[in-house]
């Protein structure tokens, strides 16, 4: 303060001015006497960009209700898409770190100078077959300028391609929890344009991909950032997806227990993060298939399944764009020896090999009866033994999470290598995750899972049956 006084009356200890006030986003509540405000907005990447859009999303009022959407199994390419985006649905990806769709003939746009541009920037995929975008600046609105440009990536045939950064319009139920829905939620997130060219190998009616993954920009991030109710989200696969801290049930009726929240009920592990790729690995310490008693291990070196951390290679890695489980060749060998050795030496005599059915290589025949309860063939089952602070037990995989008629749903690597960036030991896919419940907790790397629901006799209440 200078010999004149303050600038303002009242003899303040400390007037805050424009320079410390530029670039915050300040929301007053003048009935409550209170100011919600930001900080410097260019650190919080997703906090709010320039556009007037972004800035209404970060107006979201203190603890949101989570939201709940639809999902559904394309039965052509396995995979799974989600009804968020209000022209057409999306393909889940748990390993994207974006949201991209074809865009229509003008389009907003994010300027380049922006923090969510630099955000983006950092996205981009490691390695892929370049797709020609096209004149995609050509859907520009009118006086856009030095605006943000992205790098879709379809994560099904490796190709990418070059569009602008815009927004999407989104809608979801919100939901207090995944039995009820309440009112319909209309919003807004960051997305980038893609050429129609991009979305080949998805399903027909797809626009493109909605990325799960932690990473800033992925789905679950924008809504967590938005809405403030916890980073937090479900898939009750192929059923529905919940965002944010809600209670998730599992259907317990037939053991006469009803409905029971899933931490009472389902298993955890810790996620382990890859510098390398965004997707949710898992800490894989050994693998067994039990038909009888003992149990076969499958005999693989020390360290066979775990993630390097310095290099991103190995480790086992979730994927819902992946259809069956893929894995290494050395892994593949030893898991189809032990799995040999269970059926051919197990419960049933006169089990046989039989020739490779392609892509399947452990194909088998035999008098193998069904069981009444639950009601599937009785097959050997698959154990993921899991390790580390906080994991319990271990991942099952029963036989309709692993059987495709008479042949065994995993696949060994094949010359053109895995289909995820990073080199992992084993890719669990679409078939092995199917039919189960899924929570992830981002805030503590934790993810709760159910096993196949069906084998269990349970499974997710959902409102939109």
């Amino acid at each position: 303060m200078g010999p004149g006084g303050m600038p303002v009356d009242g003899e303040p200890a400390m007037v805050l001015g424009l320079k410390e006030l530029e670039k915050n986003l300040l929301v007053f509540d003048s009935d409550k006497m209170v100011m919600w405000f930001s900080e410097l907005l260019d650190i919080h990447l997703l906090r709010c960009d320039m556009s007037l859009v972004l800035l209404l999303s970060c107006m979201a009022a203190n603890g949101d209700r989570p939201l709940i959407v639809p999902l559904a199994k394309d039965t052509k390419t396995s995979l799974y898409t989600i009804a968020i985006k209000n022209d057409a649905p999306l393909v889940v990806d748990l390993a994207g770190t974006l949201v991209w769709s074809t865009c229509p003939s003008t389009h907003s746009t994010v300027p380049c100078m922006s923090g969510t541009c630099s955000a983006v920037n950092q996205q981009q995929p490691r390695r892929c077959r370049y797709v020609d975008g096209g004149w995609f600046w050509a859907g520009r609105e009118p006086g856009s300028r030095c605006a943000c440009t992205a790098h879709p990536f379809n994560p099904v045939t490796g190709e990418c391609s070059t569009g602008d950064l815009t927004t999407f319009a989104m809608s979801a139920n919100s939901t207090t929890n995944v039995t009820k829905l309440m009112d319909p939620v209309a919003f807004t997130t960051v997305g980038a344009c893609a050429p129609r060219r991009l979305l080949a190998s998805l399903p027909a009616a797809a626009t493109g991909v909605a990325g799960f993954s932690q990473r800033p920009l992925s789905l679950p991030s924008q809504l967590a950032a938005q809405r403030n109710f916890g980073n937090k989200f479900a898939l009750c696969l192929p059923e529905f997806a919940a965002f944010g801290d809600l209670p998730v049930y599992l259907d317990l009726s037939a053991w006469g227990r009803g409905l029971i929240d899933y931490t009472e009920a389902m298993q955890y592990t810790p996620v382990l993060t890859n510098p390398r790729n965004p997707g949710y690995y898992l800490p894989v310490r050994r693998i067994t298939v039990s038909w009888s008693i003992p149990e076969v291990e499958v005999s693989l070196p020390a360290g066979a399944l775990d993630l390097d951390t310095r290099t991103g290679r190995g480790g086992v890695v979730l994927s819902t764009v992946t259809p069956y489980t893929v894995m290494r060749p050395d892994v593949f060998r030893a898991f189809a020896q032990a799995f040999d050795t269970a059926t051919l030496n197990g419960k049933y005599p006169n089990v046989t090999r039989l020739p490779a059915v392609g892509p399947f290589k452990l194909c088998y025949a035999g008098p193998i009866p069904m069981l009444k309860r639950p009601v599937a063939y009785d097959m050997p089952t698959i154990y993921l033994e899991l390790t580390g602070t906080g994991a319990t037990r271990v991942w099952p995989l029963y036989v309709d999470n692993y059987m495709v008629g008479s042949c065994v749903g995993i696949l060994e690597m094949g010359p053109g290598g895995m289909p995820v960036d990073g080199e992992p030991a084993m890719v669990i896919g679409v078939k092995q995750l199917d039919q189960n419940l899924l929570v992830f907790d981002l805030d503590k790397m934790v993810l709760w899972f159910s096993g196949e629901l069906p084998y269990g006799m349970t499974g997710c209440p959902s409102p939109f049956r």
